[in-house]
């Protein structure tokens, strides 16, 4: 029998995270936060199943209960802290921005875990930072998602200046021509598309990015979330750059009581003051 409640004896490490992302997709996020996290942290991840998914918006609301069972997972394995990877899940549930920040507490209570979504965290952040006014950086969203996304932040209070992604910035075709690379670009595209952004909406008090796209900006070639860019983009811009995959990390950080232990942007940096 696994412990009703887990003592600090009984866990392999002293703060334990489960991340669970859409089916089928292999994330990068438990990668990117425990290489930046203390040696006393733990992490996990859960690859959802839905049978036939083809990342329609949808089949996100038809199971949105799967997060349940996520967080029930990782109450039962000893978990402190659920984060849930992906930025379409708060708005395509139809519970509006209050809904979903209920939701999530309700979760938390119930199993004794605190349960972050990347959309609502992205809210959470916003707020911590005294932001007002954004433009977003669609990336490889088609319209669906990324309309979604900014009814949700307009929904949350935050003056949405400008949105787009990669095929309304001109660099592609078509969307199905940025589908096609399975959200992996060129290394320079973070870049190029983020100053497209900013004068598109100089005004703006901080820049985001969309979703869990990456960049081969890396070593060799090698894929980077926004993650690994946005601190050089917020010398370039002098304003804050946030990710989602970015926002959920601080809210796990936060929930934890800790800070990275690398250098980051200015939203995770803020967790060291």
């Amino acid at each position: 029998m696994m412990p009703e409640k887990w003592t600090p004896e009984q866990k392999l490490f002293p703060h334990q995270v489960g991340f669970t992302c859409p089916p089928f997709d292999y994330c990068a996020g438990p990668s990117d936060f425990m290489r930046m996290c203390p040696e006393t942290v733990g992490v996990h991840g859960w690859m959802l199943h839905v049978p036939d998914y083809v990342h329609g918006l949808d089949q996100r609301k038809q199971n949105f209960g799967m997060l349940e069972d996520f967080v029930h997972c990782m109450a039962r394995n000893g978990a402190d802290v659920a984060g849930q990877v992906g930025s379409n899940w708060v708005h395509a549930c139809g519970l509006g921005v209050e809904g979903v920040r209920q939701h999530c507490e309700d979760l938390s209570d119930k199993y004794g875990v605190q349960f972050h979504m990347a959309g609502y965290a992205m809210i959470e952040a916003l707020r911590e930072m005294n932001v007002e006014k954004v433009a977003l950086n669609a990336a490889y969203h088609w319209p669906e998602w990324w309309q979604g996304t900014a009814i949700f932040l307009r929904e949350a209070g935050f003056d949405v200046l400008w949105a787009g992604n990669f095929h309304d910035q001109g660099w592609f075709e078509s969307q199905e021509e940025i589908n096609k690379l399975r959200w992996v670009f060129d290394g320079d595209l973070f870049e190029k598309s983020f100053l497209y952004v900013a004068e598109q909406a100089p005004e703006a008090d901080a820049y985001l990015i969309n979703g869990m796209c990456n960049f081969r900006s890396g070593p060799n070639g090698l894929p980077q979330r926004p993650l690994h860019l946005t601190r050089d983009m917020e010398a370039k811009l002098g304003k804050p750059v946030i990710g989602h995959d970015t926002a959920l990390y601080w809210r796990i950080f936060k929930s934890l009581g800790l800070a990275p232990v690398t250098d980051q942007d200015c939203l995770l940096s803020s967790l060291k003051g």
